[in-house]
C-alpha cells in the first residue's frame, strides 16, 4: 500500500510529488499520458504572471503571487529555463485609461512589488513595436517567462530521485472509499493508499465527484494559440497583453523562453476534455488579430507561422482554487479549478498541499533529500571550448540531429537515459526541442527514432509519438 498516490503528472502534480518528497512516504503519480505535462501542462502560454489581476482576497492571488516567488527561487536548483521579462498590459482606447489604475490597485492589494502605469512614450520607448495607439501601459516587474513541460520535467525528475515512483499511460477508471484507505482502479490495475491528491486537471471534478458528495463541475476551455518562427522572437522583449475581459486576459503576444513568438490563446467552452484540435475558424481569427493587431505597430508575417496548437484549462464556475481536503473524503485532498495563473500558482498549490497533509499526517522528514537536479544538456548554451571538450569526450555531441534547433545525438541520449527520462518521440521533443522547429520534425524523426531504438533497446516498431495507439510505423517493407 502506498502512502500517497498523486493522480495527474502536470505542472500541480509534479510539484506536489516534488513537495512530498521531502519526507519519508511511499508515493506514486500515476498519469494516462505517457509522459509528464502530456496534457494542459505541454499546451499553454507558458507566463510567470504577476498577479495584478486576480481579485484581491482569493486563494487565486494568494497561490499566483507565492509561486511567482517561488517559481524563480526554485530555478536555481532544479535547472529549468525561466526569465523574468516583466509583463506590459497595454491600454489602446482613451476612455479605458481608469481600467489601469482598478488593476494597479489590485496589483498593490495582492502584494504584487514594483509596478507602476508608464505613459505611451515610456511605454514604446520599452516596446518600439507597440500600436501607436497605445495610451498607457501597466508594467508589471515580476511577469516572466517559463517552458510549462521543462517545469513539470524537472520537479517529476527530481521527485523519482527522491524516491517517488512514476506510472504511465495509467487511466483512473474508479476510486473507491474504504474505511482507512482508498483503492484506485485503472486501467491497468488497482493500487491502494491511505492518501490521494487529486492533481487530474479538466478531469479533477470527475475523480472528486468519485468520493464526494459535494459534487463539482469543471468546464474545459479552449485555448488556440498561432507559434511563429523565431525570426520574429525578439519583436517584443516583455509579455504584451491587451486590458483583460470576462473569457480571461485576453490573446496576447510574447516572446517564448525557447526564442519564438506567438499570439494567442483564444477562449472558447467546449465539451469533450479531451477537445485539443484546433479549429479553422479561430485560428483564421488569431491570424487576422495578429496581422490587424490593437498591441502591434506593424502587420505579423502569416508566413512566419511555424505551427498552431491548442490547450485546455480547467474552470469551475467560481473561478477559484479549490485546494484541501474533501470534507466528506478523509484523506482525499482536492486541487481543482487550476487554471490561470496555475502554471505560476503551481510550485504554491504544491506547498500549501504538502502543508495540509504534514499537519495531519506528521510525515517525518528525509536527512537525504536530494534538493538539486540538472538539466539536460543543451549545446547552444555552451562556448565552444565547453563544446570541443564535450564532443571530445563523446563523440555523440558532435553529431546534429535536428537541424532546425541544432540539436545534437548527445543531447538525445542524455534525454532518454535520465531520472524518468523520454521514452516516445513527443517525451525527447519536450526534453531537447528535438523537432520543434521551422520544419516541425519533418527532417529529424527517422534518426530520432533510430537512437530511441537502440537507447531502449526496443524495435523501430514499437516507438510511438505520445504512447500507446500512436506508433508510428506498422513494419518492414523488407525484411533482413
Amino acid at each position: 500500500m502506498y502512502d500517497i498516490i498523486v493522480i495527474g503528472a502536470g505542472v500541480t502534480g509534479t510539484c506536489t510529488a516534488r513537495e512530498l518528497s521531502k519526507y519519508q512516504v511511499n508515493m506514486c503519480v500515476i498519469d494516462k499520458g505517457d509522459d509528464v505535462a502530456s496534457g494542459t501542462s505541454k499546451a499553454n502560454s507558458g507566463i510567470v504572471h504577476g498577479g495584478y489581476d486576480c481579485k484581491p482576497g482569493t486563494l487565486m492571488a494568494e497561490m499566483n503571487v507565492r509561486g511567482n516567488e517561488l517559481l524563480y527561487e526554485l530555478a536555481e536548483d532544479l535547472d529549468y529555463p525561466i526569465k523574468k521579462n516583466g509583463s506590459l498590459i497595454v491600454c489602446t482606447v482613451p476612455g479605458e485609461r481608469g481600467k489601469l489604475d482598478v488593476l494597479l490597485e489590485q496589483a498593490k492589494e495582492n502584494g504584487v512589488p514594483g509596478c507602476r502605469i508608464i505613459d505611451k512614450e515610456e511605454a514604446l520607448k520599452m516596446e518600439p513595436n507597440l500600436t501607436d495607439n497605445t495610451v498607457a501601459a501597466l508594467y508589471v516587474p515580476t511577469g516572466g517567462i517559463i517552458c510549462p513541460w521543462g517545469l513539470a520535467i524537472a520537479m517529476g525528475e527530481n521527485a523519482a530521485m527522491n524516491g517517488c515512483e512514476f506510472k504511465f499511460e495509467h487511466a483512473v477508471e474508479n476510486i473507491i472509499k474504504k474505511d482507512d484507505h482508498y483503492e484506485v482502479v485503472t486501467n491497468k490495475g488497482t493500487f491502494e493508499t491511505k492518501i490521494v491528491v487529486n492533481a487530474a486537471g479538466v478531469y479533477a471534478d470527475t475523480l472528486h465527484n468519485m468520493v464526494s458528495e459535494d459534487k463539482k463541475h469543471i468546464i474545459a476551455r479552449r485555448g488556440e494559440y498561432l507559434l511563429m518562427d523565431k525570426e520574429l522572437g525578439d519583436y517584443f522583449s516583455a509579455t504584451v497583453f491587451p486590458l483583460p475581459g470576462k473569457m480571461g486576459k485576453g490573446i496576447l503576444c510574447a516572446p517564448t523562453i525557447h526564442g519564438n513568438m506567438f499570439v494567442g490563446p483564444s477562449a472558447t467552452d467546449v465539451e469533450g476534455k479531451d477537445a485539443v484540435e484546433t479549429t479553422q475558424e479561430i485560428l483564421d481569427d488569431l491570424a487576422y488579430k495578429a496581422q490587424h493587431s490593437y498591441l502591434t505597430r506593424t502587420k505579423l508575417p502569416m508566413n512566419k507561422i511555424i505551427t498552431s496548437f491548442a490547450g485546455l484549462r480547467a474552470h469551475l464556475p467560481e473561478h477559484e482554487f479549490i485546494i484541501e481536503e474533501a470534507k466528506d473524503a478523509p484523506g482525499f485532498f482536492d486541487a481543482l479549478g487550476i487554471e490561470s495563473p496555475g502554471l505560476t500558482s503551481s510550485p504554491a498549490i504544491a506547498e500549501r498541499i504538502a502543508g495540509q497533509i504534514q499537519d495531519k499526517y506528521h510525515f517525518p522528514e528525509k536527512d537525504n533529500f536530494i534538493a538539486k537536479r540538472k538539466d539536460v544538456i543543451h549545446m547552444e548554451d555552451l562556448t565552444l571550448e565547453e563544446k570541443n571538450a564535450l564532443i571530445k569526450e563523446k563523440p555523440e555531441y558532435g553529431s546534429i540531429v535536428c537541424r532546425c534547433e541544432m540539436i545534437t545525438e548527445g543531447e538525445i541520449m542524455d534525454a532518454i537515459n535520465r531520472p524518468l527520462g523520454a521514452r516516445t518521440m513527443d517525451g525527447v521533443k519536450r526534453r531537447t526541442r528535438a523537432g520543434m522547429g521551422r520544419c516541425q520534425a519533418g527532417f529529424c524523426t527517422p534518426r530520432t527514432m533510430e537512437i530511441l531504438s537502440r537507447e531502449l533497446g526496443i524495435p523501430m516498431t514499437e516507438i510511438t509519438k505520445k504512447g500507446e495507439g500512436s506508433n508510428l510505423l506498422v513494419g518492414k517493407i523488407k525484411e533482413d
